[in-house]
């Protein structure tokens, strides 16, 4: 499948239309030829991936090493409702006007 330079093999107009097929997408014929350039340049990068030596190298979840700093759960007074209800879009007393969504028509 790969060539010696590590290179996937070449894809066809028809391997395009298979993973488009297979991927449920309806793809018009002048965009073919862009998507195959684009997957073979995707698939291009993956072999070079393919050929980093990872031997010896513990798989993580993230590349940065993190600590979450989590504060203690400690009750605290809510804030004001009207500080609350400042940036909303539509407010009805001291709640959030929002549409009618279910049922007749919105008042």
């Amino acid at each position: 499948m790969n060539d010696p330079n590590n290179q996937p093999a070449p894809l066809t107009i028809d391997d395009v239309r298979h993973v488009a097929k297979l991927a449920r997408l309806a793809v018009p014929q002048e965009r073919l030829a862009a998507l195959q350039h684009d997957l073979q340049a995707i698939l291009g990068h993956i072999a070079q991936l393919q050929s980093v030596n990872t031997d010896g190298l513990e798989p993580m979840a993230h590349p940065l090493t993190l600590t979450n700093r989590l504060g203690d759960d400690v009750p605290q007074p809510s804030m004001p409702i009207t500080d609350l209800l400042r940036n909303a879009p539509a407010v009805q007393g001291d709640f959030l006007a929002v549409p009618k969504v279910l049922g007749g028509e919105s008042s």
